[in-house]
């Protein structure tokens, strides 16, 4: 049976400048729950202590969100996203206090080993554990099996393979899947970007290749252009018989009804996003590379492709306006 989960409350936080309210986290959960999501991840956009200067302040405390919804959650399990850097131990554990019971610890597809001591520590708490390798378009095949082993080395649930800057097509897609459900005994499970407009047609690809896990978001809700969209998936789900405990009615009341309302612009692919796929940029770098234009008077699409020149990686987000800078001057 496939396992969904829902992105929505930490992908989606990007969307919507991390703006979310305890309110709004209660209402879109227990809605989930009830369409049959398996996992509910709720964090800042960037995990857990994402909240700063660097990626934005959220606006509701992360662990008042994760409260919230473990207080009408019943079916699901509530999931934190944590990059190791960024999020400590020690956020781990009160996030485990405020409900969450999964924590998917993500670093970026060469620095598995970084998630070590993360992993030691959530396996003693007996948290469901995900290793999840980000900007997966930036290693082969053979290397992201390499990173995938050190993750099953250390006892993680399932891996997950993030295609981070949306970049990927369908075969690139099939040939990472694949190569790590051959070498590792644990399951693997897929996230897309929908920058290319591929998100959908990839996650189903990933599906198809051996992939049991799946990251979607309601509206498509996430950086960049945004991540597989729920309600989409679950249709073409049904449309292919592929086995799967998702309402597809509930999941539509989630969307229009509950997450719709909430977004600050429309979640599409625009020339900024377009080229955030085009040039292999990580997705959550959009709103930032905007700000930088704005402030020195530049093209978010000049940017953007110098980012992805510079092979920019996740963590990285204040050299955008280092580069924003440099192009300035060079213009003048």
């Amino acid at each position: 049976m496939l396992k969904v989960i829902d992105t929505t409350l930490r992908d989606g936080s990007h969307a919507v400048s991390h703006s979310f309210t305890a309110e709004q986290v209660r209402d879109i959960s227990r809605v989930l729950d009830q369409a049959g999501v398996d996992i509910i991840e709720i964090s800042h956009g960037d995990g857990l202590a994402g909240s700063s200067i660097n990626y934005g302040f959220s606006k509701t405390n992360e662990l008042e969100l994760i409260k919230a919804a473990s207080e009408v959650v019943k079916n699901a399990k509530i999931g934190v996203l944590l990059l190791p850097g960024i999020g400590t131990i020690a956020d781990l554990d009160k996030a485990y206090d405020a409900g969450a019971r999964v924590v998917r610890i993500a670093t970026h597809v060469t620095e598995a080993d970084v998630a070590i001591e993360h992993i030691k520590h959530a396996k003693e708490k007996g948290m469901f554990i995900v290793g999840f390798l980000m900007m997966i378009h930036m290693a082969s095949p053979e290397k992201i099996v390499e990173q995938a082993k050190i993750f099953e080395e250390n006892g993680v649930d399932y891996i997950n393979l993030a295609d981070s800057a949306g970049h990927l097509t369908q075969n690139e897609v099939k040939e990472r899947i694949e190569a790590v459900k051959l070498s590792c005994n644990v399951p693997v499970g897929f996230h897309a970007h929908n920058n290319l407009g591929l998100a959908v047609a990839n996650s189903i690809t990933a599906i198809e290749s051996g992939a049991k896990y799946i990251d979607a978001t309601c509206c498509g809700l996430g950086a960049g252009a945004g991540n597989c969209q729920l309600e989409v998936l679950s249709a073409v789900l049904n449309r292919l018989n592929i086995e799967n405990n998702l309402d597809f009615k509930k999941l539509l009341e989630a969307s229009e009804k509950h997450v719709r309302p909430l977004l600050q612009r429309p979640q599409i692919i625009d020339a900024a996003a377009l080229m955030l796929g085009y040039s292999g940029v990580y997705s959550s770098f959009l709103l930032h590379a905007k700000r930088a234009a704005e402030i020195y008077n530049l093209s978010v699409i000049d940017i953007l492709e110098e980012l992805g020149k510079r092979k920019m990686v996740g963590g990285q987000e204040d050299m955008i306006i280092d580069v924003a800078y440099h192009l300035a001057n060079k213009k003048e």
